[in-house]
């Protein structure tokens, strides 16, 4: 089956996801809290941070602080429960109809087929017809957390136009593939490479082949600075966008480490602005052109648009100015 739905939110997966923060739906204290900090995205849960006992009066809370909340321009995201649990619709429906025109994504937890992320889409599109909101505002984010989800995850990405980001959920993906570890994230004891570098380029590869935003999951251990800077520069290299943060203490270190630095956000601008300066007429309309001693061309021009993107984004400042030669 599938739906009709209006491609709006692909104007919206470029928005910065360096941080996102993850708050229990059933806190009141950590509801209103998390609207100060300085996280890039926010996530009211109503899935693994929720007891089952009160995931259904938590979804009233979760609609109300995202009504009458001061989110600050943070991109404002609930999590469900996943369609194998009883809970999932009602979460859809509570939230979405009480705040959907206060609310950017439904996040989707173990996603394990493509199956699931038309369910969702159907679902988000009947009730945004019914209460008169504008038909595929909503986002969706995919959480593939099992070995099912992560052999799927093209047809997921492709799943809905809806779909703005694949994350990684590396605590249940590690149980379901038997990994010998209970430090989510970590490297498994006596393995001699890392062993989620093929989980997360397979995340990424799909992620980008549809124009998605790739976001690495939570680290645990929410007092090991220097564990969470780890794991979060491995997959920053690569190319994820941002990470989960469990803790306002890690906020400032997915900000940073998803972000360029400064010296390269300064050298991505001036290849842009050699580039089109070089294939200007001023510039002798030529196809490459040499900035220093790099040679720069189409290719060079791509890859700092990626790089210029994310500093915008982050709010970073040129500190350096092109200048034609002579």
């Amino acid at each position: 089956m599938t739906t009709t739905t209006t491609p709006t939110a692909a104007t919206n997966r470029l928005r910065p996801r360096r941080s996102c923060l993850a708050v229990p739906g059933s806190s009141p204290r950590f509801l209103e809290k998390a609207q100060g900090l300085p996280a890039d995205e926010v996530f009211l849960d109503l899935e693994d941070a929720c007891a089952p006992l009160v995931k259904e009066s938590a979804r009233q809370l979760v609609a109300d602080a995202l009504n009458n909340g001061d989110w600050g321009g943070k991109i404002r995201v609930v999590r469900v429960n996943d369609w194998t649990t009883h809970w999932t619709y009602r979460d859809v429906i509570t939230v979405v109809e009480g705040a959907g025109a206060n609310l950017d994504c439904v996040m989707l937890p173990k996603v394990q087929d493509a199956g699931q992320v038309t369910m969702l889409d159907t679902l988000l599109t009947q009730i945004e017809k019914t209460m008169g909101l504008q038909v595929g505002r909503i986002g969706i984010e995919a959480q593939i957390e099992n070995a099912r989800g992560l052999v799927n995850v093209d047809a997921i990405a492709a799943a809905s136009p809806r779909i703005e980001t694949i994350i990684f959920g590396p605590a249940d993906f590690m149980a379901s593939i038997n990994m010998k570890s209970l430090v989510v994230g970590e490297q498994p004891p006596g393995y001699p490479a890392d062993a989620y570098h093929y989980i997360l380029m397979r995340i990424l590869m799909a992620a980008r082949s549809h124009d998605l935003q790739a976001i690495d999951g939570p680290y645990l251990q929410i007092r090991n600075a220097d564990g969470y800077r780890g794991v979060a520069q491995r997959s920053a290299a690569l190319g994820f966008d941002g990470k989960w943060v469990l803790h306002p203490d890690q906020i400032a270190a997915a900000n940073e480490i998803y972000s360029p630095t400064q010296e390269d956000y300064d050298h991505a601008e001036l290849i842009l602005d050699a580039y089109e300066w070089c294939t200007s007429e001023a510039g002798g309309a030529k196809g490459s052109a040499m900035l220093g001693d790099e040679m720069i061309d189409e290719a060079s021009r791509k890859m700092a648009l990626v790089i210029a993107g994310k500093g915008r984004a982050a709010g970073l400042q040129r500190t350096s100015v092109f200048e034609p030669p002579a």
